[in-house]
C-alpha cells in the first residue's frame, strides 16, 4: 500500500511539472500564460513561438503521461487499475499542478501518453479520430473533445473491463470540464482554428 502511495505521488508530481511554462520561461524569458489563450499546453506555445517549441512540448507532455505508468509497469507488481490510477494521477497533476497553484493545461496529451503506456491501441485509435477531427474541422478543441468522448468506449472495446472503462470515464470528464470554454466558443462560432505549419508566414 505504501508503495502504491509513493508511486501515486511521484506520478502527481511528474505529471504536475509545467513543461511549457519552464520551457517558454528559459528559452523566451516569456511567461507562455500571458500570450495566446493563456493555456500552457502544446497548442499555445505552437501558436506563440511555432513549430519546433510547440512539437518539444508536446513530446514532454506525452512522455511524462507515459513515463510514470510505464516505469510502474516495469515492476510488475500493480493491476491495470492500479496502475490507471496512477495515470490519472499524472494527469491530474498536469492540470492542477503544485508549481502553478493549480492552473495547468487541459491534460490531453499527458492523458494520450498514459493510455500509449498502458492501452496502445485505445491510444492509436483515440489519436487517428483526433488527427482527422481536426483536419475536418481545423479546431484542436473540436479533435481533443471527440478523443475524449469515444476513450472509455474505445478501453472497454480493447480491454472488456468495467473497471478500466470507469477510469477512462473519469479522465474524459476531466478533459471535458478543462474544455468548457472551448465549448461555449464553439457553439458560440468563436473558436480560433488550427493554422497548419505549411500555413504561417
Amino acid at each position: 500500500m505504501s508503495s502504491y502511495l509513493i508511486w501515486l505521488v511521484v506520478g502527481y508530481l511528474l505529471g504536475s511539472i509545467p513543461t511549457g511554462y519552464v520551457l517558454c520561461g528559459l528559452l523566451f524569458r516569456k511567461d507562455i500564460r500571458s500570450s495566446g489563450s493563456g493555456n500552457i499546453g502544446a497548442t499555445n506555445v505552437y501558436r506563440t513561438f511555432g513549430l519546433i517549441p510547440g512539437l518539444v512540448v508536446l513530446v514532454l507532455d506525452i512522455g511524462k503521461g507515459w513515463l510514470p505508468v510505464w516505469l510502474a509497469r516495469q515492476t510488475g507488481s500493480f493491476s491495470s487499475p492500479v496502475l490507471i490510477s496512477l495515470g490519472l494521477a499524472t494527469v491530474i497533476g498536469h492540470t492542477f499542478p503544485i508549481w502553478l497553484r493549480g492552473h495547468g493545461g487541459k491534460g490531453v496529451a499527458t492523458s494520450f501518453g498514459v493510455m500509449l503506456g498502458l492501452f496502445p491501441w485505445p491510444a492509436v485509435s483515440c489519436f487517428l479520430l483526433w488527427l482527422l477531427v481536426l483536419l475536418l474541422t481545423r479546431y484542436v478543441s473540436a479533435a481533443s473533445i471527440a478523443g475524449a468522448v469515444v476513450l472509455a468506449p474505445l478501453i472497454y472495446h480493447f480491454q472488456h473491463d468495467w473497471t478500466l472503462t470507469g477510469c477512462g470515464l473519469l479522465v474524459t470528464i476531466l478533459i471535458l470540464w478543462r474544455h468548457r470554454e472551448n465549448i461555449k466558443r464553439l457553439l458560440a462560432g468563436t473558436e480560433n482554428r488550427f493554422i497548419f505549419p505549411w500555413e504561417r508566414r
